[in-house]
C-alpha cells in the first residue's frame, strides 16, 4: 500500500524537487503547501499518512505548525525537515518531541518509511 505524503515548505523549488524525488521512489505526494494554514486544510481534505514540515517555514514557526498537525484528529505522522542537522536544532526540536526529523539531504522514501515503522 503506498504511503500518502503532504509536503509543507515555503520554497516552491524544494516542493517541486521533493515531489519528483519521492514519487520516483514510490511515495504518493497527495498535496503540497507553502503555509501552515493551508497544510491544516489539506490534512482534513487529503488524510495523508505522513506530513513533512520545513522547520524554517518562511514567516511561520515550522515547529509550531508541526505540533498543530501532530495534534490534528486525523493524526498523521509528522516529520520535520531542515537543511540543518538535528544537532544544530536540538534546542528547538527536543528529541522527545514525538516528531520525526530528517535533513533535506537525507530525504528519501526509504528514510520516511523507516520513521513510519
Amino acid at each position: 500500500m503506498p504511503v500518502h505524503c503532504l509536503i509543507v515548505d515555503d520554497s516552491q523549488e524544494f516542493l517541486d524537487a521533493a515531489t519528483r524525488l519521492l514519487e520516483a521512489q514510490g511515495l504518493t505526494v497527495v498535496g503540497r503547501s507553502r503555509t501552515g494554514a493551508d497544510a491544516l486544510e489539506l490534512v482534513d481534505a487529503l488524510a495523508p499518512d505522513v506530513v513533512l514540515v520545513d522547520v524554517e517555514l518562511g514567516d511561520e514557526d515550522g515547529i509550531g505548525v508541526a505540533g498543530r498537525l501532530a495534534a490534528h484528529p486525523a493524526s498523521p505522522t509528522v516529520i520535520l525537515i531542515s537543511s540543518h542537522d538535528r544537532q544544530a536544532l536540538r534546542e528547538l526540536v527536543p528529541s522527545d518531541s514525538g516528531l520525526g526529523f530528517l535533513t533535506k539531504q537525507d530525504l528519501t522514501a526509504e528514510a520516511i518509511t523507516r520513521l513510519l515503522s
